[in-house]
């Protein structure tokens, strides 16, 4: 029953509520703009195309960036909830008007590789060598005291349902919306007919994205996986580390011989499954297994119990590597394992790993590899918080383009909520050891800090040297002529130091009209090659004494899964943001006349420069002074991100 003086009443104006998500949106949007993220990505990801209007790239940017961190389910319900505040969305990111549904759609589905390929460079750019979200990358600590990061990369596939179209001679052939950017492939327990597989670089420790190529169907697994390498080898060069120390884990899907010998070639680390179980047939295998094993093992969850071997130094393939291969078995107790290998009785698994013996046993290797479980809960929280595989566009380059936009959501969150409130490192006893642990091993080991460059010098036949190459912080080379090399290779040579390969395109060498000054034999069929020698500027475990035997335990550094970004979207959902502007300036007071004089460039419509496209959507002069506050972030990430901080009496 209502209380007398309580009384309700109708007002039949219109009022919507603020968005739950608009503060968070101004905050990225403030962040992005401070740290020169924006202007990178105006200056970089550039694509011109017709009936664009005067929308810019970066117009379509800020929708993808505000619809990922809105979460609505749709574009639609994400446009239909900004209407009322339009006008505020804009002032934000500086820009006037707003693309339409149907510009975003026609924006995606034009889109090139090139562009995308930009996109995820300052994607890298951003993540490598801009600000760390965190004080170091964490990593493992084995029983030598040797540092290492782990890295996973992994598959995920997104499925689409089609309908059933009738297939006759008398109709047309059916046209699909998903034929360029899905096909049919492994669709594992989701119901659909298509399938598009992205497959996602993350950093186990801090749970930051490094990467994500797409594909339709099941994609090409094996060239994404060198590309994740590119990746993995960067992320080690601008940490400081050797490309031996970042552990890459890969489950069975890339467990073939020659997919392993191509991780292996780049210098890697490696730690995976195998599916070549013709290694069950060499002598030296058999010799192992006709011996004791050597531990008994039960995890301790599933209570599932394996019997251990080792082989320290087996060939994977010919005129491959040496690899430490792993056997665990187990009795079968069904007719077809979903993994492993069945014979006489008994079920076979094949572990390949670059771990050495003496800092890793032989469970020590298991339960590293079975913790890339942990991969999997990060996916969860993905689908959960960003849902990155939905639908966006039809087309492979669309979809690419707003999958990097959501990994790029993801490490903004967790750097602002690291920043927000500061969450120490965790130190987690992997596997313990039998003697007392130093003190000395409650922080990790200090990599190897690698100097600048030393380049050849010039030759004399007079050709280029290689200080005439130009190596950006995003360790991509350029030569004279302003293309770009590539990383061939990595070899650790001699004292410590490190040589890295840079090989050009032949596509860019053959019609360079550099190419008498470059090449030496300018009739060579082959590309301009350079390489670097990084010497270590701090002392490297190569130079001490021999290494102590292994009697530590081994130490794995990370930070919260989900604790950091659920805390801080949990304060900007929760805490208001107000947005006041000031009468706008008339056209006298920014110095501008009353009509506006156009040029004969503008009246026949000629093709404008990029910052001419640019501009033509920017926010007015005459525009009024907005001012956006925003409550509940304490004083210190204000003074991070270049907040003027509010003034209370």
């Amino acid at each position: 029953m209502t209380h007398p003086t309580v009384k309700f009443q109708v007002d039949p104006t219109s009022v919507p509520s603020t968005p739950s998500w608009m503060e968070e949106v101004a905050a990225v949007a403030h962040v992005l703009t401070q740290t020169g993220i924006f202007a990178a990505i105006e200056d970089h990801v550039q694509f011109a195309r017709a009936r664009f209007g005067k929308y810019d790239t970066i117009d379509f940017v800020i929708v993808l960036f505000g619809y990922a961190l809105s979460g609505e389910p749709t574009i639609t319900s994400f446009y239909e909830r900004l209407i009322p505040f339009q006008q505020d969305y804009l002032d934000l990111f500086d820009r006037h008007d707003l693309p339409s549904r149907s510009a975003l759609s026609r924006f995606l589905a034009s889109l090139d590789q090139t562009t995308v390929e930009a996109l995820r460079v300052q994607f890298q750019n951003d993540l490598f060598q801009r600000g760390k979200a965190f004080s170091n990358p964490g990593g493992l600590l084995d029983r030598s005291g040797q540092h290492a990061v782990v890295i996973d990369v992994d598959g995920t596939r997104a499925v689409a349902r089609q309908r059933a179209l009738p297939q006759l001679p008398t109709l047309p052939a059916p046209h699909r919306r998903f034929g360029l950017v899905a096909a049919p492939g492994y669709t594992g327990r989701n119901r659909g007919e298509v399938v598009r597989t992205r497959t996602t670089i993350l950093q186990a420790h801090t749970h930051q994205f490094l990467g994500t190529f797409g594909g339709p169907g099941n994609g090409d697994y094996r060239e994404e996986l060198k590309r994740a390498c590119v990746v993995a080898v960067n992320y080690a060069t601008t940490h400081c580390l050797l490309p031996s120390q970042v552990l890459i884990r890969l489950d069975g899907a890339y467990g073939d011989k020659w997919v392993l010998s191509e991780v292996l070639s780049t210098g890697l680390g490696l730690i995976g499954r195998s599916r070549d179980y013709t290694f069950l047939d060499r002598a030296e295998v058999k010799a192992v297994l006709a011996g004791p094993a050597v531990c008994q093992c039960t995890h301790p969850e599933s209570g599932a119990e394996r019997s251990l071997y080792d082989c320290p130094q087996i060939r994977l393939a010919k005129g491959g590597p040496d690899v430490r291969l792993l056997i665990a078995t187990h009795p079968a107790t069904l007719h077809h394992p979903k993994i492993g290998k069945l014979r006489d009785g008994t079920v076979y698994e094949l572990f390949v790993s670059t771990l050495a013996p003496r800092a890793f046993t032989v469970k020590d290797v298991l339960d590293l590899y079975l913790h890339r479980g942990s991969f999997e809960t990060v996916l969860a929280d993905e689908d959960q918080e960003q849902n990155t595989d939905r639908w966006v566009s039809h087309s492979a380059c669309g979809q690419e383009f707003w999958q990097i936009l959501n990994q790029w959501v993801w490490n903004l969150r967790l750097e602002l909520g690291q920043n927000v409130s500061a969450t120490p490192i965790r130190t987690t006893a992997f596997a313990p050891t039998s003697v007392p642990v130093l003190a000395s091993t409650n922080e990790p080991v200090a990599p190897v800090v690698y100097g600048p460059p030393q380049w050849a010098q010039q030759s004399f036949t007079g050709h280029f040297p290689g200080s005439a190459f130009t190596l950006r912080p995003d360790g991509i080379l350029l030569c004279p002529d302003g293309h770009q090399m590539s990383q061939q290779e990595l070899r650790p040579e001699r004292n410590g130091s490190l040589r890295i390969y840079y090989v050009a395109h032949l596509g860019d060498c053959r019609p360079c009209l550099l190419r008498e000054q470059c090449l030496e034999n300018p009739l060579s069929v082959n590309p301009r090659r350079v390489s670097a020698v990084y010497w270590p500027s701090s002392p490297s475990p190569m130079l001490g004494p021999p290494e102590p035997p292994a009697d530590g335990s081994i130490l794995w550094y990370d930070w919260p899964r989900c604790q950091i970004r659920r805390h801080w979207i949990k304060i900007v959902r929760s805490q208001s943001v107000e947005v006041t502007s000031s009468p706008a300036l008339t056209s006298d007071q920014v110095g501008g006349e009353a009509s506006q004089i156009i040029t004969r460039a503008e009246r026949a419509h000629w093709r404008l420069s990029w910052q001419q496209r640019l501009s033509r959507n920017a926010r007015p002069a005459t525009s009024p002074s907005v001012t956006v506050t925003l409550h509940g972030l304490p004083a210190s990430f204000a003074r991070t991100y270049g907040f003027d901080l509010l003034e209370t009496a």
